[in-house]
């Protein structure tokens, strides 16, 4: 923690601490929603997905917490949706220390990582650009009012270290790599105007590790066991990193350990 500066959790002893999590119905979007809502600091957390409210995995959840979890429906790569998201949300909060955008894609049954530039298509690109890179930012931009009233606030989105152009050695997965580039840059981009509109806020992207959920299942041959993460351990790594963050903090690009990633 640096010195000077508050992070939100220490700011907010003295309100309710509100959180908002998407890709909140698996992998470790899930895995992070469990742990702040098993936090006693935490008022609510808003759990965002496709199908939040329909969701069996989330159902459990709501009956145990209650009012402190509210379930949305949203489709983050639609900014009509964004918007009734950042409706719903200022009905029950005038503002959130967190957001945490969990959602992303790498595979899908017609979806995969391109091997050579001859698998490369314009519908695929466009498709893991919208999630991965479109979403994140149009997020940020719902959500800003929120934010942005002087708190200190964090939003934290999950990127990997194959956006990392420096660290581009073996090719490949063109469209999984250059949309985690693209969310890095407008995340450094957006950090900078977010420390304009609210010094005491601060933009993380954040690298998780290889994590053992559906996303990274059929590439984890190679994964030393030691480097290949359950979903629960990501999410406690991630979620110390966000806590100890502060508006010092804004801009950086953080692995799972602490450490920076090279752009």
């Amino acid at each position: 923690m640096s010195v000077g500066h508050q992070n939100a959790f220490d700011a907010a002893a003295d309100k309710p601490f509100g959180a908002l999590v998407t890709g909140a119905t698996s992998g470790i979007g899930l895995a992070m929603l469990r742990q702040l809502l098993d936090d006693s600091r935490l008022g609510v957390v808003f759990a965002v997905s496709r199908s939040a409210s329909r969701s069996e995995v989330l159902r459990p959840l709501r009956e145990t917490y209650g009012e402190r979890l509210v379930l949305l429906d949203a489709d983050i790569t639609d900014e009509g949706d964004l918007e009734k998201l950042r409706d719903k949300v200022s009905v029950r909060s005038e503002t959130l220390d967190w957001v945490i955008n969990a959602a992303g894609i790498l595979h899908a049954v017609d979806l995969q990582p391109e091997k050579t530039l001859e698998q490369v298509s314009r519908v695929n690109l466009e498709r893991v650009f919208a999630l991965n890179a479109f979403a994140p930012i149009l997020l940020a931009k719902a959500l800003m009012p929120l934010l942005c009233n002087g708190q200190a606030a964090v939003f934290a989105s999950l990127s990997a270290r194959v956006g990392s152009i420096t660290d581009n050695r073996s090719g490949g997965w063109y469209a999984y790599r250059a949309s985690k580039a693209a969310q890095n840059q407008l995340m450094k981009t957006l950090a900078i105007e977010l420390a304009r509109r609210n010094r005491n806020a601060c933009c993380l992207t954040l690298h998780p590790g290889t994590v053992d959920t559906p996303l990274s299942a059929p590439f984890q041959a190679r994964v030393p066991p030691d480097k290949l993460f359950t979903k629960e351990k990501a999410a406690m790594q991630l979620l110390e990193i966000i806590a100890r963050s502060t508006a010092a903090d804004t801009g950086r690009f953080i692995a799972w350990d602490g450490t920076d990633v090279a752009w």
